[in-house]
C-alpha cells in the first residue's frame, strides 16, 4: 500500500519535529486517517495548492511549503535569471501563515532569489500589485481565501501580477514529483538572509502606493460630498487582512459614518464569530446586521479573510437587509461605471468587459445595449487576466471591468487579481449614487429588470469529500460526458458542450462544432427555454458546482424555473 509507505517514510523522517512526530504516532491504528494524509500530494494546479492543516503529504505544513517553493525556484531560476525584483511574497489571518511565508521565503533566499516579504499580513490584490510595481518574477500569497479554518493555501503568481499560467503550474507539478520533500530543499536562515539583503521587508509605503491607484479609481465624489451627513454603511473584515486599508480607503472616499463591526476587526485564524468566513454566507453577517440595524445603515460590505472577495448587503422592500448576490452586484457595478463614466467621459473607446462563462447572461444584454464588448472566459481570474493582457496588447480594445459571480471583481490596471480592497470603495460609491435618488439597491436591480429584462441565478454546490470523494467527482463528470443529457427538468437541451475538448453538439441537426473555448473541464447544456446549466468542479474545494442561469419574461417565470431546476439537481445529479 502506497499511502502506508508514504506514511512510514514521513514517520521515521529526521526532518520532523518531535511535536510532527507525535502527531503521526496518534493516528498509527486509524488506516482510514493515515490513508487519507498519505495517499498522494497535495495537487498543484494554476491556483497552487490548498488543503488541511497538518502533518502529512496531503496536507498543508511547512515540509510540504519547502518542497513546493523549492519546485517553484526551479521554475524561475530556469524561466529568467535577471530576476532583479525577486519574488514578493505576502500572507493572511490564517493559523500558521506567517511561519509558512517566512519558510517560502527562506526557500527563495537558499535559492539565491531575492523576496520581498510583507511585514504583516496584507490583501491579496496588494501582492499582485506589488509583483507589478517592483517588477517582480513572481509571487506567493500564503492564503486559504474563504475556506473553513482548518485550511490554509499556497497561491503563486508570475511576472504580470495574475495567478500562474497553466504551463508554468504544470512545470511546477513536475519538478515535485522529481525531488524529495525533505533532502532537496536549498534553504537559507531567515536571519541570515535578511542580513545578505536576500529578504528585504515591504511596509506602509507599498500601502501608500497601492491605495494611491485605488483612489485614482473614484468617479464621483461630489455626490458622498453632497449626502455624506446622511449616508451610514457597516464594514466587517471577518478577521481577516481588510480590516486595516478598506477603511483607510472608504474614509479617503468621504464617508463619515463608517462602523465596523469590532468584533471581526481582530486579526484572528479561528474565525470565532462567523460559521463561515465567506461573503456568500447570508449567516456570517449576523454581527453586521446587528450593527447595522442599531446605526440605520444603508449598506453593509464584508471582504473574505484575504480581502479579494467582497459581499455587500442592502435593505430589501422590507426594510430588511439582504445579501445581494455576486450575479447581481456584478451588473449593477456594471451598469453603473458604464453610465458614469460616460458621463465623466472617461469610458475608454472599445471599452471592454469580462466575466466567466458561469456567470449571468445579464451582463451580456447591459453591455450590448450600452455599445461595450462582453467577453466570455473560463472561472478564474487568471483567464481574465491573461485575456485583458491579450487584448490590449493587440489593440483590440481596453478591459475596465471583469468579475465573476463567486463575488469576484477586478478593477483598474494595477492589480490581475480579485480586489475588494477597489471593489468595496466603487460598491460603496455606487450605493451612494443611488441613496442621491432616494433608491436602495434593491431598487436599483429592480430597476435594471425592468429595463433589461428579468434574470435569476442559482449555484447549488455537491459537497464530495475524502478521498471517496474525489472518485464521485470524477465518476459523475464522465458519467455526463458519456452520456450527454436530452432533457432536463420535463426542458429538451438544444445543444451540449464539452469545454475540455472544446466541441459543440447541436442536438436538433447533430451538428458537431467548435465551442468559443477550450481546455476547461466544464460542462454546458443549453436549454430550449434559454436556461444555461453549467456543471464543474470546484478547483479549490471538494465539490461539484452546478450553476442555473434562467431568462425569462418577469421575475415570477425565472424564480419558478431555478426552483425546478434546482429540485432537478438535487435529485437526479446526486
Amino acid at each position: 500500500m502506497v499511502y502506508m509507505e508514504n506514511y512510514n517514510h514521513w514517520r521515521s523522517n529526521p526532518a520532523l519535529s518531535p511535536a510532527e512526530k507525535a502527531e503521526l504516532e496518534g493516528i498509527s491504528n486509524d488506516q482510514k486517517e493515515i490513508e487519507n494524509r498519505f495517499y498522494g500530494p497535495l495537487e498543484f494546479g494554476t491556483a497552487g495548492l490548498r488543503g488541511i492543516m497538518g502533518v502529512g503529504l496531503n496536507r498543508m505544513n511547512i515540509h510540504i511549503i519547502r518542497h513546493t517553493t523549492q519546485a517553484f525556484a526551479e521554475l524561475i531560476l530556469r524561466e529568467s535569471f535577471e530576476h532583479t525584483g525577486g519574488i514578493a511574497i505576502c500572507f493572511d489571518c490564517r493559523n500558521n501563515s506567517e511561519e509558512f511565508a517566512k519558510e517560502a521565503a527562506c526557500v527563495m533566499a537558499g535559492n539565491g532569489i531575492p523576496v520581498k516579504l510583507f511585514s504583516s499580513l496584507r490583501p491579496t490584490p496588494e501582492l499582485s500589485f506589488a509583483v507589478r510595481e517592483y517588477q517582480c518574477i513572481a509571487g506567493i500569497n500564503i492564503t486559504a481565501s474563504h475556506n473553513p479554518k482548518e485550511y490554509n493555501g499556497y497561491k503563486v503568481y508570475w511576472s504580470d501580477g495574475a495567478q500562474l499560467p497553466p504551463h508554468h503550474a504544470n512545470q511546477i507539478s513536475q519538478t515535485m514529483e522529481q525531488i524529495d520533500v525533505f533532502t532537496s530543499i536549498q534553504k537559507m536562515d531567515f536571519d541570515t538572509a535578511l542580513s545578505h539583503n536576500l529578504i528585504t521587508i515591504l511596509d506602509e509605503e507599498t500601502d501608500n502606493r497601492f491605495l494611491s491607484e485605488v483612489e485614482n479609481m473614484i468617479n464621483d465624489r461630489e455626490t458622498i460630498q453632497a449626502i455624506a451627513d446622511d449616508f451610514r454603511m457597516v464594514y466587517t473584515p471577518f478577521h481577516g487582512t481588510g480590516y486595516k486599508l478598506i477603511p483607510q480607503v472608504l474614509k479617503s472616499f468621504g464617508i463619515k459614518h463608517l462602523s465596523c463591526v469590532k468584533e471581526q476587526q481582530v486579526i484572528d485564524g479561528n474565525f470565532p464569530t462567523v460559521p463561515s468566513p465567506n461573503p456568500e454566507n447570508f449567516n456570517s453577517f449576523s454581527l453586521a446586521i446587528k450593527l447595522a440595524k442599531e446605526t440605520n445603515a444603508d449598506i453593509i460590505v464584508g471582504s473574505d479573510p484575504d480581502a479579494d472577495r467582497v459581499g455587500i448587503l442592502a435593505k430589501d422592500d422590507v426594510n430588511e437587509y439582504q445579501l445581494i448576490s455576486g450575479n447581481q452586484t456584478g451588473v449593477l457595478l456594471l451598469d453603473y461605471l458604464i453610465h458614469i463614466k460616460q458621463k465623466n467621459n472617461t469610458l475608454p473607446q472599445n471599452s471592454i468587459v469580462l466575466k466567466t462563462i458561469v456567470t449571468t447572461q445579464m451582463a451580456n444584454k447591459i453591455a450590448e445595449h450600452n455599445g461595450v464588448q462582453c467577453m466570455d472566459t473560463f472561472t478564474g481570474f487568471k483567464y481574465m487576466a491573461e485575456k485583458k493582457e491579450a487584448l490590449e496588447s493587440a489593440n483590440k480594445g481596453h478591459v475596465f471591468f471583469s468579475y465573476e459571480e463567486s463575488f469576484g471583481y477586478m478593477l483598474g490596471d494595477y492589480v490581475r487579481d480579485k480586489d475588494a480592497v477597489t471593489a468595496t470603495l466603487l460598491l460603496t460609491e455606487m450605493a451612494v449614487h443611488y441613496k442621491s435618488r432616494q433608491m436602495t439597491l434593491f431598487d436599483a436591480i429592480d430597476e435594471l429588470y425592468r429595463k433589461y429584462g428579468y434574470y435569476e441565478e442559482q449555484t447549488l454546490n455537491l459537497l464530495m469529500p475524502g478521498l471517496d470523494g474525489m472518485q464521485k467527482m470524477k465518476n459523475l463528470m464522465a458519467t455526463l460526458r458519456n452520456a450527454p443529457l436530452k432533457q432536463i427538468a420535463g426542458t429538451q437541451v438544444r445543444s451540449y458542450i464539452d469545454y475540455e475538448t472544446g466541441t459543440q453538439t447541436i442536438y436538433k441537426t447533430n451538428e458537431r462544432v467548435s465551442a468559443p473555448l477550450k481546455g476547461s473541464n466544464v460542462l454546458h447544456f443549453k436549454l430550449e427555454d434559454e436556461t444555461d446549466i453549467f456543471v464543474r468542479p470546484s478547483g479549490t474545494e471538494p465539490k461539484i458546482k452546478i450553476y442555473i442561469l434562467v431568462q425569462g419574461d418577469d421575475k415570477q417565470t425565472c424564480q419558478q424555473r431555478v426552483l425546478d431546476y434546482v429540485t432537478w439537481g438535487k435529485g437526479d445529479l446526486t
